[in-house]
């Protein structure tokens, strides 16, 4: 598609998401009530060689959509292949493709699609975290303690972000409406997150900066169709991102001084814009923004998520590493 055409489409598809009003509730605020799923397979970052391009190309679309019927056609393989490394699967009944889209990230700012430099003071924080070890993100296979998990690994939870974010299963979001409150439901982990907005909000003030929250406080007020969420009170012990991490190889890390943006926009009759902007000068250079388009589905069903009580790999992870201690010790008294 030539370039030309490919910016027109985008301008109107802009044009109609202004233009839309959304269904007003009884008492006269936007409805954005329903289920609304995430999509998996945007990845957070662009990948560099795409510059500040937000779209893929027909080709880079058509590929990508190859890959994924390629992958539907894995994920129905009845038995495993002889070389297979052994897992939970085949057949990967329990994981959320999500379907190809365009998005190249969800990094919408900055332009590049790429999380902004850490400052001097969160690199210094992150290569002296427990004892030189760095902060616990994906599980590296070092298990001394529980505390080389994350509180995503240990099923306590994922934070805001990480519980929005798509991952390979689990993607369900509800948000339900009531005078003076929005209640955002997440699946995983099993968070529900009560806002006051407006009127109400004022009655209900932040929390004393000294009360801190893996959720947060979060307060609400309309824009608009727009619901503008702030959020703060954070600790430091979440992440940002999936699986407990920003991304592969990086902890997610993110200070209590956090503070959360999240703008919710319904741009048309099934789908609902997710904006979400971090601003956290003691950990990044400047705020960046991620987008999440959600599309309704009153049919996805939310089920709960029993982490702590199929949460046998902490046991597991936990006697692997006592037992290879155990052997290193055998091994050197012989």
């Amino acid at each position: 598609m030539p370039a030309c055409f490919l910016l027109i489409g985008i301008l109107l598809q802009a044009a109609t998401a202004q233009n839309y009003a959304p269904p007003k509730t009884p008492w006269g605020d936007p409805d954005l009530q329903g289920m609304w799923p995430g999509n998996f397979g945007v990845p957070l970052q662009r990948p560099e060689n795409l510059g500040t391009r937000t779209t893929l190309t027909d080709a880079e679309f058509a590929q990508k959509q190859a890959q994924a019927k390629r992958q539907a056609q894995a994920d129905n393989e009845e038995f495993a292949a002889p070389d297979a490394k052994p897992g939970i699967n085949p057949p990967s009944y329990w994981t959320e493709r999500g379907t190809p889209t365009r998005q190249t990230s969800l990094i919408i700012d900055p332009p590049d699609g790429r999380l902004p430099a850490l400052t001097a003071e969160e690199q210094k924080l992150r290569k002296e975290a427990r004892g030189g070890k760095g902060f616990p993100g994906e599980w590296r296979g070092e298990a001394a303690s529980y505390e080389d998990l994350n509180i995503y690994y240990r099923c306590i939870t994922r934070g805001i972000l990480g519980s929005v974010i798509p991952v390979v299963y689990n993607n369900g979001n509800e948000i339900l409406q009531m005078p003076g409150y929005v209640v955002f439901r997440n699946e995983m982990i099993h968070e529900a997150r009560v806002i006051p907005i407006d009127a109400a909000s004022s009655k209900h003030p932040h929390l004393s900066s000294a009360i801190r929250q893996y959720m947060g406080d979060s307060r609400g007020h309309w824009e608009g169709n727009t619901l503008v969420v702030e959020t703060t009170n954070f600790t430091d012990l979440d992440a940002i991102g999936s699986n407990g991490a920003g991304y592969p190889g990086d902890p997610g890390h993110h200070s209590a001084d956090m503070k959360l943006i999240e703008r919710f926009t319904r741009v048309g009759p099934n789908t609902l814009n997710y904006q979400a902007t971090i601003d956290d000068p003691k950990t990044w250079t400047k705020p960046w923004t991620i987008l999440i388009p959600l599309t309704r589905n009153e049919g996805y069903q939310l089920l709960e998520y029993a982490c702590h009580e199929g949460n046998i790999a902490m046991g597991d992870i936990l006697t692997g590493a006592r037992a290879e201690e155990q052997k290193k010790e055998n091994d050197s008294s012989k």
